[in-house]
């Protein structure tokens, strides 16, 4: 049982940047930011493999946002800069064996955190 930890989200003004991190308590094959807005569905943000580092970005954030992890690949990173309001959200880390091409549907993750909020204001 993979135990995810979220921290870093606030409220920023447009055009701010925040991180986020997400601690996981035992090594996962890949790890996955998602966010979910109130009245939306939960949505991939970016995603990273973590024995070979690939990484993937949802369109709308590509060039704003940054997934990294340390050196152990216990933490996840999520470098968020240029904020827009539209990326107010509810953000999650989440943990599974995701291959690629299918990483932004959340169905296929096994393991969770309790999400951390994120607020950009204009």
């Amino acid at each position: 049982q993979v135990q995810l930890v979220e921290s870093g989200g606030g409220s920023v003004q447009a055009g701010g940047s925040l991180r986020l991190s997400c601690v996981a308590s035992e090594y996962s094959y890949s790890r996955a930011w998602f966010r979910q807005a109130p009245g939306k569905e939960r949505e991939g943000v970016a995603f990273i493999v973590t024995a070979r580092r690939d990484t993937y970005y949802a369109d709308s954030v590509k060039g704003r946002f940054t997934i990294s992890q340390s050196e152990d690949k216990n933490t996840v990173y999520l470098q968020m800069d240029s904020l827009k309001p539209e990326d107010t959200a509810l953000y999650y880390c989440a943990a599974g064996v995701i291959y690629g091409e299918h990483w932004s549907d959340p169905s296929d993750y096994n393991y969770w955190g309790q999400g951390t909020q994120v607020t950009v204001s204009s």
